[in-house]
């Protein structure tokens, strides 16, 4: 007899808890979706702002110094090739850009950059003057051939000594480690000479302190162990005129001690590779690939953007645009991607004018 009244009231009671958990649900995206805040205001040194990256994030970061110079005085490329490579064209960008073949033309990439730069469409040359740039490649790199990352260094090599000018100009190149397509850190393993997940080489080699050696000078202290804060915060509220930039939801930032009590610093921004971003990888890159420790020693803020994988456009690896999924203009100062970095980094406190 108390069979009809118990299946009766089962639905009412599935519904009930479909709608509380859809509710929960709901209310957990909602919260999720403001956990992150904004960029903190920060006093900025303008003269110590650079830009890094591995992989794609090499090519951001190329883009990135040819587009805005007078804001990214130091570059450091690692297993990245020259700027402009790809020219729009994912078959360039997969074939020249990366296996060499056929070999990038690089008098007509630094053509290509002075028109631009005539134009307006990149920063003023003259603003590379006493620019830094250090390109680390390794001989064991299958990905990004080493001929390509050479192919780099003879772009910047040769804007120094054609441009009038530049004869200031630093470049580095760093192509005789063995290590394969990576960012090598200071630990030892069996994974240097491998292209793994997460993309950080056990070599014996610290490449985030060359890094910021190479960008900043010298460091002021030894410092063991980070000891600032990494913070997450919200890359959307940073869209350029409410244009989407294919990024991720949140960012990170490590802010030293010194920094967070408001010291001026610098700033370098540190640009993942394809497939290293933190839904792939989680925190490993930001946490694990040297840069925080450095930045201690240096009184040097590090910004961590996130790209994101998609298929429309498609970048299923949440690869840094440097071939054009972004639009025609992606490594251009009107391409949407950097305009976002610019905004970040004036939202972080650089001073207007820069």
């Amino acid at each position: 007899p108390r069979a009809l009244p118990q299946t009766t009231r089962a639905p009412e009671i599935d519904m009930r808890k479909t709608l509380g958990l859809l509710a929960l649900l709901f209310a957990s995206a909602l919260a999720h979706a403001g956990d992150a805040p904004s960029l903190p205001t920060l006093k900025l040194d303008p003269a110590r702002v650079a830009v890094a990256g591995l992989s794609s994030g090499a090519y951001m970061a190329t883009q990135a110094q040819m587009a805005y110079p007078e804001i990214f005085h130091g570059a450091a490329l690692v297993a990245g090739g020259p700027y402009g490579c790809a020219g729009g064209q994912l078959a360039t960008a997969l074939g020249s850009c990366m296996k060499g073949t056929p070999a990038p033309d690089v008098a007509a990439l630094v053509a290509r950059a002075r028109k631009l730069s005539a134009e307006g469409r990149l920063g003023a040359l003259a603003e590379l003057a006493h620019a830094r740039v250090y390109l680390l490649h390794g001989k064991k790199d299958a990905m990004v051939a080493p001929s390509v990352a050479e192919a780099g260094a003879q772009f910047y090599q040769t804007l120094r000594d054609d441009v009038p000018g530049l004869e200031s100009m630093q470049v580095h190149d760093d192509g005789g480690r063995a290590f394969a397509h990576n960012l090598p850190v200071a630990g030892k393993g069996d994974d240097c000479g491998k292209s793994v997940s997460p993309f950080l080489g056990h070599c014996g080699f610290d490449a985030a302190g060359e890094i910021f050696a190479e960008l900043f000078g010298k460091p002021a202290r030894a410092v063991a162990a980070p000891r600032g804060e990494l913070r997450t915060f919200d890359q959307d509220a940073l869209r350029p005129g409410s244009k989407d930039a294919f990024l991720a939801d949140q960012g990170y930032l490590y802010l030293p001690p010194a920094c967070a009590g408001g010291k001026p610093c610098g700033l370098l921004v540190a640009l993942h590779g394809c497939k290293q971003n933190a839904e792939a990888v989680s925190e490993a890159f930001v946490r694990d690939a040297g840069f925080n420790r450095w930045a201690d020693a240096y009184d040097v803020v590090v910004l961590y953007p996130q790209a994101r994988a998609s298929f429309a456009p498609l970048n299923p690896q949440a690869c840094w645009d440097w071939w054009g999924y972004s639009g025609a203009d992606y490594d251009t100062r009107q391409g949407v991607q950097l305009r976002w970095l610019v905004d970040a980094v004036r939202a972080l406190g650089l001073p207007e004018g820069r």
